[in-house]
């Protein structure tokens, strides 16, 4: 349904000043936001896209942000995606917006290594491939989502470059999505032809017509249902024309799209509600406007923040477009939420400063105890990185205290290549610590931390893949002892959770400075009958380094001469 809730006058007179927009017509959305309609010509939107393209297909880290929005009705185009690209369509299903052409994503501007591949994304379009073949060729960072491919989906570059990621959720694939060289890639509640392909680590959840359960040759980690989930909140067009945000209902033992068979549950709140951050826009401006009740909807750009967002009410939705950037100045916390229901947020890339901040973003204070079962926040496509850009530093990425929290796909990155980057330079211990209990993820990608890389102290906790990197820059073996041990696990669960459960968990070393350096496992739990993981791998990549054991003592090492994966089946009963 579609129905917002009423407001008192004064409110309604605030909103209205918020965002004034005769029915049907465009809000501004600032210069970095391209609105499409099927009636312009063919030639322009293609040399628009071509422009963007261009600027931004080397720009790993570059200040280029861009979305590319386009209304219900059909094209043709060929759609080349870059750096810090968005492209989407604006109606209420993929199948309102059809592509006769691709929207692709390559890896040849580095030799077809698509191991780079990061920070873009596709959503809610019909894609119909000349030859019956389209390409999404990334890696970490890059959601492939609500796509309806009316043909074939390879994953790979050209030539079976390498590839190192990804996430598609929500998705309904005609014939053969072709995982070809990815080395790890989780599929969320998808409708496929067929599947195949398999190197490393390649998870299934609710998808319909994928793969059945082998592990590890080949490594396909299928669970049937997602317990509990909702999908991303999408900017979309009304039958009127008028703009307006779509958030999807809470499922739960979910399998296959949320629209494909059914229509859609959910809530559409109109444009009014939003008060529109564009570029140049101040972080007490964004609080003043949480603080007088509106949801926020950050359009392309780049955002030093001066101030800690503020979040403390239910249902609040933060939805970014094109990769829209939080630059955190003076070491500040960069976003905190109150320990309140049904918070979404979504699209955003959190960028450390050069002052450490504690936590770039925190999920409830500490010491929440709420139950929000019903009504769990949720995170979407939520990214965190320190250093690359620029000198970064901060204490953890990303810190849940509240319980019930969904977190539907991150990648939080110590980065290990780009500017302001060593050892003593952009420092961080944790990416995730999570405190709360009953926390559900699905693609939890985390690299490259000076301590545990995740932390896990609440009970309940779910994960649903996990892929990681131990820090390449290690200076010494001393330098990274902790206590008794050789080295910080990956993922370690706490002495004190008694309940734990996660599914298809790679960790990989790569140590630069010491190939000779062991760390003595890349997972840690404690031995209760309530904790179990299940579908473990270690790899050392061109044996630079050893991971003795996969978790606790189990497990043989990762190590020696050539990359060759290290596999358990489950823990503790391993095999």
């Amino acid at each position: 349904m579609c129905n917002p809730s009423a407001r008192s006058a004064f409110f309604v007179i605030f909103l209205a000043a918020a965002a004034t927009v005769r029915a049907g017509a465009a809000p501004d959305f600032g210069p970095n936001v391209a609105i499409f309609d099927p009636s312009m010509s063919k030639q322009a939107i293609q040399e628009q896209l071509d422009s963007v393209f261009r600027t931004q297909e080397r720009s790993q880290f570059g200040p280029g942000r861009y979305a590319l929005l386009f209304k219900p009705g059909t094209y043709s185009l060929d759609a080349n995606i870059g750096f810090y690209t968005q492209i989407a369509g604006l109606g209420l299903t993929p199948d309102a917006v059809t592509i006769n052409g691709f929207v692709r994503a390559e890896a040849d501007w580095s030799g077809d290594n698509g191991t780079v591949n990061f920070w873009r994304d596709a959503e809610n379009m019909r894609v119909d491939p000349p030859g019956g073949r389209d390409r999404w060729a990334v890696s970490q960072a890059a959601p492939f989502r609500r796509m309806h491919i009316h043909g074939n989906l390879q994953l790979d570059p050209r030539g079976h470059g390498w590839s190192s990621g990804g996430f598609m959720a929500d998705c309904l694939v005609d014939g053969e999505a072709s995982s070809g060289s990815q080395q790890q890639y989780i599929t969320r509640d998808c409708d496929l032809g067929s599947w195949s392909g398999s190197v490393w680590n390649m998870v299934f959840v609710g998808v319909q017509g994928g793969p059945t359960q082998h592990f590890p040759n080949p490594s396909h980690t299928v669970i049937d249902q997602a317990p509990v989930i909702r999908e991303k909140p999408f900017l979309c067009l009304d039958a009127a024309g008028n703009y307006q945000v779509f958030v999807p209902a809470l499922r739960t033992n979910a399998s296959g799209t949320s629209w494909a068979k059914q229509a859609e549950a959910g809530t559409c709140l109109p444009i009014s509600q939003f008060f529109i951050v564009k570029p140049g826009a101040t972080a007490a401006q964004m609080n003043a406007a949480l603080a007088q009740g509106l949801n926020l909807l950050i359009t392309p750009g780049v955002y030093h923040l001066d101030e800690t967002l503020m979040v403390n009410r239910p249902n609040t939705v933060i939805l970014g477009l094109g990769l829209a950037t939080l630059v955190l100045d003076k070491g500040i916390y960069g976003m905190r939420v109150a320990d309140v229901d049904g918070v979404k947020i979504a699209g955003l890339l959190f960028d450390a400063g050069p002052v450490s901040s504690p936590i770039m973003l925190q999920v409830g204070p500490a010491g929440s105890k709420a139950n929000h079962a019903a009504n769990p926040t949720s995170l979407h496509d939520i990214f965190t990185r320190i250093g690359g850009a620029g000198v970064g530093k901060a204490g953890a990425s990303v810190v849940i205290n509240s319980n019930n929290v969904i977190v539907d796909h991150t990648w939080m990155w110590r980065a290990d290549h780009g500017d302001g980057v060593g050892w003593s330079e952009n420092t961080a211990d944790y990416g995730l610590v999570v405190l709360g209990n009953d926390v559900t993820i699905y693609g939890l990608f985390v690299e490259h931390f000076q301590k545990y890389n995740v932390i896990w102290g609440g009970n309940g906790g779910r994960t649903y893949m996990f892929q990681n990197e131990l820090p390449y820059d290690v200076p010494s073996q001393m330098t990274w002892a902790n206590g008794a041990h050789q080295g910080y696990a990956a993922y370690k669960v706490m002495d004190n959770v008694t309940t734990h459960e996660p599914w298809g968990l790679g960790s990989y070393c790569y140590f630069t400075a010491d190939p000779g350096m062991v760390v003595d496992h890349s997972f840690e739990a404690p031995d209760k009958p309530g904790i179990r993981f299940h579908d473990l791998l270690t790899v050392s990549l061109n044996s630079r380094g050893t991971i003795a054991h996969i978790i606790n003592s189990a497990g043989d090492p990762a190590g020696g001469r050539g990359t060759h994966p290290q596999y358990l089946a489950s823990y503790p009963d391993g095999q």
